[in-house]
């Protein structure tokens, strides 16, 4: 239960970082006071209506909402000092060092079966281990 916890908790906080640096741009498109279109990414299909720019009494409005993202995450190795970049490189180095995969073993026996127990030896004997 822990382990699934610890994953949807890192899953989110990845989300989360993710989301807060994304930007995107809503674009809304409306004639007179009616909403005609709505788009994200793109821009927003217009009614139809022919607007000249000349027309002092416009009825179609666009209206474009851009959300920014932040930019403070995003740290360059070339801002640290020596001292930094030599502590980060070794640590790096090691902490991967630390999980070298095991040689595969190699079980012998691994392709046949057992003998059939026909009787119990031990009971039949009567040898048991004290």
């Amino acid at each position: 239960m822990k382990k699934a916890f610890q994953h949807i908790l890192s899953l989110s906080m990845a989300f989360l970082v993710m989301l807060s640096t994304m930007s995107f741009t809503v674009d809304k498109h409306f004639c007179g006071s009616h909403l005609v279109d709505k788009a994200v990414f793109s821009k927003a299909k217009t009614c139809g209506m022919q607007m000249s720019a000349e027309a002092e009494n416009h009825c179609c409005t666009n209206e474009k909402v851009s959300v920014e993202g932040q930019d403070e995450l995003k740290i360059s190795f070339d801002s640290f000092d020596f001292h930094q970049q030599l502590f980060i490189t070794t640590f790096t180095y090691t902490y991967f060092e630390l999980f070298e995969s095991l040689p595969k073993q190699v079980i012998p026996f691994k392709d046949y079966s057992p003998p059939l127990l026909v009787t119990d030896i031990q009971l039949e004997d009567q040898v048991f281990l004290i």
